[in-house]
């Protein structure tokens, strides 16, 4: 894995004009709408891909819980 991975358009305007910023590592400079910004990649969430939606949207197998004391959810009894 590369220490330092290239984001491929500019969060603010959109444009693939961008260059690497003397700030520092993860600094970039947009050309286009003279910005500056940013990138850090802060590590991998605890529940990884599980509960993620599949390729066709619906959530897996770890989706939303239903109500086990065998009622709708509504709040009537």
């Amino acid at each position: 894995m590369t220490e330092r991975a290239a984001p491929f358009y500019c969060p603010y305007c959109g444009d693939e004009d961008l260059r690497p910023s003397e700030e520092g590592h993860g600094a970039w400079e947009c050309r286009a709408c003279n910005r500056a910004f940013q990138l850090k990649f802060l590590g991998l969430l605890a529940r990884g891909l599980h509960g993620a939606p599949d390729a066709t949207g619906t959530p897996g197998a770890t989706g939303p819980s239903r109500p086990s004391d065998g009622s709708d959810g509504g709040g009537t009894p």
